[in-house]
């Protein structure tokens, strides 16, 4: 038996031993010869080169006994389990015969610092998050964005939210618009009590500011809508605001070869319900409004607000308004009854229409008051024309109902005078901000 060396790059020492014995074999097959090896601090010993073959070789053999088990387990469990595992996932993380513990979901990623989409949607997605990543600025006072990780902020698609925005072919007859009722101009609300839709019928609520509606976890003022992108398809279906319906008004605008290119660019699709409310939703994410004298005064300017201002300031913390009124935004999103309407015929049910609960007649969600004073008239029902007259009915604990909220007792407890109200109007005006005013786009 003859074991051939054949010619290769040898690499290793382990390598260089195996080539070695071979040709030692292959010499001691065709004569026994003497090797002599001599190792330091030992006695010479003499052994036959058949011997000395046989060791070789059996040397030979472990060295290959090795290589295999090297090999076997480079491979591993995960290639006999039918392939390499994701990186991260652990085979062991869970006890055999029992399912991993699910990951826990992460918080929603600062927006200035998200990665650019991938520029294909991953399987059973119903959009191609492709396109320019934007950079929302958030202006001092505020906190980061929340940004649903299902609809991304891109460049392109706040561009196509802003002409939705303000296109009126969302609507029945092409006379309103989201900007009719939430103009830009006008702090982004209105200037009437209640909505004008479509015919010149009047809506039952005031349209509040879209102003840091990013932050906001209930829309509307009976709260139900749960997101922006579930409230923007809202006034569309609405007979009385936009007087459309969803399908109808989707498939107008796929009549519309450039709004079907815009959507194919934005989201890989054409012209859908849920493009349309993603779109718009993510330009309204857009209108933010902070840096205010009050937000300078936190920073550490003592000159921002007037002596008045300070006043209000610990007047508004002391009364009470500030656990309904909560900084950052100014609102905890709750809902309360102050009474408003109520000295009406017919009172808006408010939360109740939501929840079809009794204890919930006349409760409308906490308003933010940032950039209040530019948002005349005040409440769902535009009842207040002034922000005087709005305070002095908050300063008076709300009006008697028999669902009135004990939420109003430390303020009517405070006894808030004339002045002290005066002082609170100062401030809510130390919380007008920058917001930007954007034109109307040139629409497809």
């Amino acid at each position: 038996m003859e074991v051939v060396a054949r010619s290769r790059r040898v690499s290793s020492p382990a390598d260089i031993r195996a080539v070695h014995c071979a040709a030692d074999i292959r010499a001691a097959d065709r004569a026994s010869v003497a090797i002599v090896p001599t190792m330091p601090g030992r006695a010479k010993q003499t052994l036959s080169g058949r011997d000395r073959a046989m060791r070789c070789r059996n040397s030979l053999i472990a060295f290959s006994l090795c290589c295999l088990v090297a090999i076997w387990a480079g491979c591993g469990p995960n290639q006999k389990s039918g392939g390499p595992q994701p990186a991260g996932n652990k085979s062991d993380s869970a006890a055999p015969g029992k399912e991993a513990p699910a990951a826990k979901p992460q918080a929603p990623a600062d927006p200035s610092q998200q990665p650019a989409a991938p520029s294909a949607a991953p399987a059973g997605s119903a959009q191609a998050p492709q396109g320019t990543p934007y950079t929302i600025n958030v202006p001092k006072g505020l906190p980061p964005v929340p940004v649903p990780a299902d609809n991304p902020m891109t460049v392109e698609k706040v561009n196509l939210g802003r002409m939705l925005y303000f296109d009126k072919r969302l609507s029945k007859d092409g006379s309103v618009s989201c900007a009719t009722c939430h103009d830009p101009k006008h702090a982004w609300a209105e200037t009437t009590a209640v909505s004008t839709g479509i015919g010149g019928q009047k809506g039952g609520r005031n349209s509040p500011s879209v102003i840091n509606t990013a932050y906001a976890p209930v829309l509307f003022w009976d709260g139900r809508a749960k997101s922006l992108e579930e409230q923007a398809l809202g006034p569309i279906a609405n007979p009385i605001e936009m007087g459309h319906t969803v399908d109808a008004m989707v498939a107008e605008l796929n009549r519309l070869a450039p709004y079907k290119e815009l959507f194919q660019k934005v989201f890989g699709t054409e012209v859908t319900a849920e493009g349309v409310a993603k779109a718009i939703a993510a330009f309204e994410r857009t209108v933010l409004s902070g840096n205010s004298p009050y937000d300078k005064y936190q920073d550490g300017d003592e000159s921002a607000l007037s002596e008045a201002q300070k006043r209000g300031m610990q007047k508004f913390d002391d009364a009470g308004c500030a656990t309904c009124h909560a900084p950052e935004l100014f609102s905890n999103f709750r809902f309360y009854n102050a009474g408003v309407s109520w000295d009406k015929e017919t009172p808006d049910v408010g939360l109740m229409e939501v929840t079809k609960k009794e204890s919930d007649k006349g409760k409308f969600r906490v308003p933010m008051l940032r950039d209040v004073a530019k948002t005349a008239p005040y409440f769902h029902d535009g009842s207040a024309a002034t922000l005087e007259e709005a305070v002095a009915l908050m300063a008076a604990g709300g009006r008697d109902n028999p669902n009135l909220d004990r939420m109003f007792r430390p303020v009517r407890e405070a006894k808030l005078t004339e002045a002290d109200q005066k002082d609170i109007v100062a401030f809510l005006n130390a919380l007008s901000g920058e917001f930007p005013v954007v034109d109307p786009p040139e629409l497809p």
